[in-house]
């Protein structure tokens, strides 16, 4: 039976070491049972993907192989539609049930601009909210809207709670300097990524030649 779910959304344009360690910190952390990867369609406050969504899936199924506490959930992927964050919640909220504890995992930066996303303060009606912090980037206060600081005060816990939402809990994880937009120039410039990102991901890039120049 799972007892919490983590919820990690993205463009996984490539998946790479950051994004697997953002989820096992979490998992570890917040004693989340499984992490439901959610690739987007497309994505409703990003430029569209480079890689195609086929693509994308394969990039994830290979770097989570054989991991247990991993679901890909393909929904809004195969839509082909804008994806938001509230949406993803409240369908995930509809087939999980209303009691099942979901945390949505997100880094610090897109915590700091949530009261930017759509509905924003639906969120916590739906999830709890799980923020990744690196050392030395604890959330500061004063650079948040005052909307989203007064959440930050009221919602603010170290752990998920008894309730299946509402909470906003900081988790800690280990300082890495990784993007998937920085892994694209990289391997546009035809120079060594193998410390970016999993070998197979690396190998299945290859064999596509994706993000090399034209």
């Amino acid at each position: 039976m799972v007892n919490a779910t983590g919820v990690f959304g993205g463009t996984f344009d490539p998946v790479h070491n950051a994004h697997l360690c953002i989820a096992e910190s979490a998992r570890t952390c917040l004693s989340l049972d499984v992490i439901r990867w959610v690739p987007t369609g497309l994505p409703g406050h990003r430029d569209t993907p480079v890689a195609s969504p086929e693509q994308r899936l394969a990039m994830l199924r290979v770097a989570l192989a054989g991991n247990p506490n991993t679901i890909i959930d393909t929904t809004e992927l195969a839509s082909g539609l804008p994806t938001f964050t509230v949406n993803t919640l409240t369908r995930l909220r509809s087939e999980l049930g209303a009691r099942l504890p979901i945390a949505l995992i997100i880094g610090s930066d897109q915590f700091i601009a949530l009261h930017t996303w759509r509905e924003w303060e639906r969120l916590f009606e739906l999830a709890h909210v799980a923020v990744a912090e690196r050392p030395g980037h604890a959330i500061d206060t004063a650079r948040l809207a005052p909307a989203l600081a007064q959440q930050w005060k009221t919602r603010r816990a170290d752990h998920l709670g008894s309730l299946p939402f509402g909470n906003i809990i900081p988790f800690p994880m280990p300082a890495m300097d990784i993007s998937s937009t920085a892994i694209r120039e990289t391997l546009a410039a035809k120079r060594d990524a193998r410390h970016l990102l999993p070998d197979k991901v690396l190998a299945y890039i290859e064999s596509q030649y994706l993000y090399r120049p034209a």
